[in-house]
């Protein structure tokens, strides 16, 4: 009887050894899976927040030099394309640059960007902000 008993043992053993190599490749694909997922959302965060970052400097370093530009010769025309400069560098200097879950990121970033092309507009310059992985830059 006891070498019945062993016997069943050693093939409850054999058929459940499938099922339990099964579950251990599963915890370990997933552990895998997850630090292969953690690290490449990392990598993306940093592009993508560093492409952000650098068309959002650009927008600024043009703003602060027309409003440099345009008060040297204060008249109507100037005040108006003063006002929508200094309302861009508002909205820029407001954007939340350290908080990466705030909620409305792309939603202020459109509204920065519209901004940007109505004063170039007012100010009669084309605007073509292209980002590459050679240099960015601002043409006008």
């Amino acid at each position: 009887a006891a070498a019945a008993s062993r016997s069943s043992d050693m093939f409850d053993e054999i058929v459940m050894a499938e099922e339990r190599f099964h579950g251990e490749g599963y915890q370990e694909g997933y552990a895998e899976g997850s630090h292969v997922g953690v690290v490449e959302g990392r990598r993306y965060g940093l592009l993508h927040g560093a492409k952000i970052g650098s068309e959002i400097g650009c927008y600024l370093g043009f703003a602060l030099t027309w409003q440099c530009l345009l008060q040297k010769c204060m008249d109507e025309k100037n005040s108006k394309k003063i006002r929508a400069l200094a309302s861009l560098i508002g909205m820029i200097q407001k954007f939340p640059y350290e908080d990466p879950t705030y909620d409305k990121l792309q939603e202020d970033l459109e509204k920065i960007r519209g901004k940007f092309k109505q004063v170039c507009s007012m100010l009669n310059i084309q605007s073509d902000f292209r980002i590459g992985t050679e240099r960015s830059s601002l043409t006008f």
